[in-house]
């Protein structure tokens, strides 16, 4: 049985991705470009990629095929560059040099296609003292400076999943290169690589920072500045059930407004008086215990205080505002994000479900006029699988 064929929905109806599998921000970034209507065939290994969870539940393979092809065999690289031939783009996620030996690097691959973009995803960078060096998102996170500045200035630094490294300073630089070069491509006729390092990006996502650093206005420290919690009305606070509510209330006429319904309308003065902002702190802290986290949501409803509740990942997309947009989608049992951003002309959506690996030999090979493919076998042997966690 193969999956059926996934293109033509999204901006990107007609573009031609090569993603060679791996694990985190490489998939996340083939995700992003499949969402958008790329043709993504995920070249997997027998064996899978040794993630622990189901393939039937892997979100980030959605609308995507996938083929395998073991490229340690003989004829393994020919495959592989028999579709880069026919693509577009290349994706992969291997630590420096690993692709060359395969025999499917920029070399290899440009040989048969000059107009490819091949994208390369790692966490330190295709060179400098760390290139080989094995890693992951917090350790590069880490030494950006991006670490450093989020938590409470008397605890450790808090880690914030693998959001910001892997994905927000990795794969979404990796697609912002990616089409910026499929652009150059097409305009001049010439394919380029595209070095997406993580620390990269990571360090590019805090110019904002550097700058007000420079003036004068951020101190190089946690929990000392008005965007890192070290403002009182920028923060968190717990609620009389030990759930929390988060307020934002930066400019004057919202910070009026967030005194005027939390009930501590004499704290005015504090605003702009960093002298009065333990004080403030600890009267909002106080008065936020006294109800839940429920009771002060109906309170902060339709106001302008920049106020709103922390909601936990189940809870997120039953919120009226996020269901009535459709931020979240239910396909094939697993409730996850839509696609983003939205297209007027070019609407996307989650046209399949997550690719199993081998599924799509045959179709590909169709579609892709790869006969090839078909002298591997289009099924892998069973391997077990853990749950989802709950």
């Amino acid at each position: 049985m193969t999956e059926p064929r996934t293109p033509g929905h999204g901006p990107l109806t007609g573009v031609r991705v090569v993603e060679l599998a791996g694990i985190g921000p490489g998939p996340f970034a083939a995700m992003l470009l499949a969402d958008l209507g790329a043709d993504v065939v995920r070249v997997d290994r027998p064996g899978g990629a040794g993630l622990g969870i189901d393939p039937a539940l892997d979100v980030t393979n959605r609308n995507k095929r996938s083929v395998i092809v073991d490229l340690k065999a003989p004829d393994g690289a020919a495959r592989v560059l028999d579709l880069v031939e026919r693509a577009d783009v290349l994706l992969e996620g291997y630590r420096p040099g690993v692709a060359e030996r395969l025999g499917v690097g920029p070399g290899h691959c440009h040989a048969r296609n000059p107009r490819l973009v091949y994208g390369r995803m790692t966490g330190w960078g295709q060179h400098g003292p760390l290139a080989d060096r094995a890693g992951h998102d917090i350790a590069y996170i880490a030494l950006t400076g991006t670490l450093g500045m989020i938590g409470d200035p008397d605890r450790p630094p808090a880690v914030p999943a693998n959001l910001l490294g892997d994905y927000a300073g990795g794969s979404l630089y990796l697609v912002v290169g990616v089409l910026a070069a499929l652009h150059h491509a097409r305009a001049g006729g010439t394919g380029q690589v595209v070095d997406a390092a993580i620390v990269d990006g990571a360090a590019h996502l805090s110019a904002m920072i550097h700058g007000m650093l420079a003036a004068g206005g951020w101190r190089d420290r946690r929990g000392a500045n008005l965007l890192d919690g070290g403002c009182p009305y920028y923060g968190t606070y717990e609620t009389a059930d030990g759930a929390h509510m988060a307020v934002g209330a930066l400019e004057p006429r919202f910070y009026e407004e967030f005194l005027r319904r939390l009930g501590v309308e004499d704290q005015a003065a504090a605003h702009l008086d960093v002298t009065r902002w333990p004080t403030l702190r600890e009267r909002v802290a106080a008065r936020f215990r006294t109800r839940t986290r429920d009771e002060w949501t109906a309170v902060f409803e339709d106001s302008d205080a920049c106020v709103a509740p922390v909601l936990s990942l189940r809870e997120a997309p039953h919120h009226p505002h996020l269901a009535a947009r459709g931020t979240f989608t239910d396909h094939g049992g697993i409730t996850q994000p839509a696609p983003a951003p939205r297209f007027s002309a070019t609407p996307t959506a989650v046209r399949s479900g997550p690719a199993l690996p081998g599924t799509g030999t045959a179709a590909v090979a169709r579609d892709w006029d790869v006969p090839r493919l078909l002298s591997s076998p289009p099924n892998p042997p069973p391997t077990p699988q853990r749950k989802a966690p709950s």
